[in-house]
């Protein structure tokens, strides 16, 4: 298994990939109109102004995974961190690392940047992520809760 930068290469299997993450969230019951796709990849994943940065897991040359984060910052401890916007793994490639060494990249990127922790959502059905996530130490908090406001369409 290779764990290597995300390149505009890769937009059509991370699309992919991301369509298959939709389906799975839909089959949750995830109401979501997902439009994460090889096109946004390419829009906002690269150039001066990129919203994200990514990573893929390559097994026997085929991309099986991704994660897609940005920097961040933590006011109230006053620490750098990195946010977890996106990872998915194939089902069939599953149990098998690929997630872990996607995870333990993102933890070195974020080190090596000065950052102190990681974030990330997991929507609640997702027992399965919750599951993942405790097996590498994480915990999750209950009294914070994720806000937005829509700006224009």
């Amino acid at each position: 298994m290779k764990i290597r930068e995300a390149s505009r290469d890769d937009a059509n299997a991370v699309g992919a990939l991301a369509q298959d993450f939709a389906n799975y969230l839909r089959s949750l019951g995830d109401p979501t109109n997902f439009q994460f796709n090889a096109k946004t990849f390419l829009r906002d994943g690269f150039g001066d102004k990129s919203a994200f940065k990514g990573l893929v897991a390559e097994v026997n040359g085929e991309i099986v995974g991704y994660l897609l984060y940005h920097s961040g910052y933590y006011v109230d401890l006053a620490m750098r961190t990195l946010h977890v916007v996106d990872l998915y793994v194939r089902p069939d490639c599953r149990r098998q690392g690929v997630g872990q060494a996607l995870m333990k990249r993102a933890c070195e990127i974020c080190a090596k940047s000065g950052g102190k922790r990681l974030f990330w959502s997991v929507y609640s059905p997702n027992r399965d992520a919750f599951r993942f996530y405790e097996r590498l130490g994480a915990r999750y908090t209950e009294d914070l809760k994720f806000m937005y406001l829509t700006l224009g369409d």
